[in-house]
């Protein structure tokens, strides 16, 4: 029964700041990458930030480089992204992603909405 559950999503002005966490159960959390990805209306999925097994190696999109911070917690199974500075841009669906050699999962995923 693997499971990646994302929470903290919600509804915020523009500028405002939210964090996202996903939660793994079922497989070596510290095995492996994790990343998380967004996908508006009408739009493709993106990726928006990355992160090693360890925590050392991360990666943005450039669209959030200097307002995301992605990172990990292996002792609680538990991946986050801190969003500042939020942008109507920013709104969309954000889910969890995690990967090792042949495995993928992938997370229901958590709603953010930039909005005035």
């Amino acid at each position: 029964q693997v499971q990646l559950v994302e929470s903290g999503g919600g509804l915020v002005q523009p500028g405002g700041s939210l964090r996202l966490s996903c939660a793994a159960s079922g497989f070596t959390f510290s095995s492996y990458a994790m990343s998380w990805y967004r996908q508006a209306p009408g739009k493709e999925r993106e990726l928006v930030a990355g992160i090693s097994s360890t925590g050392g190696t991360t990666n943005y999109a450039d669209s959030v480089k200097g307002r995301f911070t992605i990172s990990r917690d292996n002792a609680k199974n538990t991946m986050y992204l801190q969003m500042n500075s939020l942008k109507p841009e920013d709104t969309a669906m954000y889910y969890c992603r995690g990967r090792r050699v042949i495995f993928d999962y992938w997370g229901q995923g958590t709603q953010v909405t930039v909005s005035s």
